[in-house]
């Protein structure tokens, strides 16, 4: 049910925001508006609060106990937090006093930078952060899943080793190309660079022009290559395009960049074995009862936004899509994050 804090979290994702601890962008650009006391209070508990109350499933109720607990200048007090903060770890946050106040919360904000965050386009990460005040709109169902696909790479997780996730729909055109391309993104977002998104699908086609828009309206940078791969059934074009969301690291850390085109799930540029698989479309989930090579298989369907192609709503649901998408595997990537570390803090920088 929604809850009257919602008009929090649309007012931050309509606004492109970066961190308010970040003096400025790579490059000498200024950094972004402030984002607020609020919302860097919110990401105070997602990085050190209770594992309960840094919990998607638990965002809506988080909150509310912080909307309750902040005052007007962004002072936080421990009777207030209590519900959702350890009071050893207030205490160590406030260095000795009985308040937090708006400067405790920015030091320890900025204490705990992930270094790849820093590396993601900057209207890539203010899109992803307004995404990180969502997590209450996402349905018990996904949430679910969510949940799923953080157990199993949790389990799974070996630092500094690949570790695959393959989303899958049918033509291979819009939900997958979303869901892998937002998962890496999260992925970076969270210091879990080790964790690589790919997409396919049972009867490809060619990446959709409303999936390429839809992710440049982020701040992505997708460009044509130039080659081709091989057409689908219908004989059409499929272009191979360069997908970036972040800028180049050093030698030992992958490149925050993709080739992407229509292709089977299961094409010689995806991984074949060991991998998790993210169905999220019912045709393919249908089409496909066994995936050949996942470790798991997860069905985790999306209505696609194809339906609304040629009318007047087609960016609106499109972004829609995308940012659904991404609220889901920032979640999942967030408590993956926290669990990794022993329940102890994921900063954003």
């Amino acid at each position: 049910m929604p809850h009257s804090l919602s008009s929090v979290a649309a007012g931050a994702l309509s606004a492109l925001i970066c961190l308010a601890t970040c003096a400025a962008e790579p490059g000498g650009q200024p950094a972004q508006p402030d984002v607020g006391n609020f919302v860097r209070a919110l990401w105070l508990i997602q990085s050190f609060g209770t594992l309960e109350a840094a919990s998607p499933s638990h965002d809506e109720r988080t909150k509310a106990v912080l909307a309750k607990a902040i005052g007007k200048d962004g002072v936080l007090s421990l009777p207030g937090v209590k519900e959702i903060m350890d009071p050893k770890t207030f205490a160590h946050l406030a260095g000795g006093d009985s308040r937090l106040d708006a400067m405790d919360v920015r030091r320890a904000l900025a204490g705990c930078t992930v270094p790849s965050r820093g590396r993601l386009l900057p209207g890539v990460v203010a899109h992803v952060q307004a995404l990180t005040t969502t997590f209450d709109r996402i349905d018990a169902q996904h949430l679910a899943i969510g949940e799923q696909l953080a157990d199993w790479v949790v389990d799974h997780y070996d630092a500094g080793r690949p570790l695959d996730v393959v989303f899958v729909c049918t033509g291979n055109s819009r939900r997958s190309v979303l869901a892998s391309t937002m998962g890496n993104v999260a992925a970076a977002y969270y210091g879990l660079t080790e964790i690589r998104c790919h997409s396919g699908g049972t009867a490809p086609t060619a990446v959709n022009q409303r999936t390429v828009a839809t992710l440049r309206a982020i701040g992505l940078e997708i460009e044509a290559t130039g080659a081709e791969a091989p057409p689908g059934p219908a004989g059409d074009a499929n272009p191979v395009y360069l997908l970036r969301w972040g800028h180049p690291g050093d030698t030992h850390e992958p490149p925050m960049e993709t080739t992407e085109f229509s292709k089977r799930y299961d094409d010689e540029s995806n991984p074949r074995a060991g991998f998790a698989a993210l169905m999220v479309c019912g045709g393919a989930d249908a089409a496909c009862p066994l995936v050949k090579g996942a470790a798991l298989r997860i069905s985790m369907p999306y209505l696609d936004p194809k339906v609304y192609d040629d009318g007047e709503f087609e960016a609106a649901k499109y972004a829609e899509r995308r940012d659904d998408l991404g609220r889901l595997m920032l979640a999942v990537m967030s408590q993956v994050r926290r669990r990794l570390d022993g329940g102890k803090n994921h900063g954003h920088d």
